[in-house]
């Protein structure tokens, strides 16, 4: 097996997650579809790791969660975390 890229590890924040989904190479149209049921899910203020290795992740996530007023709180492609919303 060939060396791990560093930027395929989780940071600090992976064991403090309460949920965990690797989408793959799952397109941004889909992947937000089922991230939003994946996230309705939790509770208000859990943290969620995704992982998605679609090139399109890296400007749909952000503007996804923007709009959807879930907190992005890090992102290094490819594992994004968010924060389910708080407030309804």
């Amino acid at each position: 097996m060939g060396d791990v890229d560093e930027r395929d590890r989780p940071t600090d924040l992976a064991p403090a997650a309460a949920a965990s989904w690797d989408a793959g190479d799952l397109g941004c149209g889909e992947l937000v579809v089922e991230l939003r049921f994946r996230l309705a899910d939790l509770a208000p203020g859990d943290l969620f790791h995704l992982i998605a290795h679609d090139p399109g992740a890296r400007e749909d996530l952000p503007a996804w969660c923007r709009m959807t007023r879930h907190p992005l709180r890090h992102a290094a492609h490819p594992h994004y975390f968010l924060e389910r919303r708080r407030d309804p």
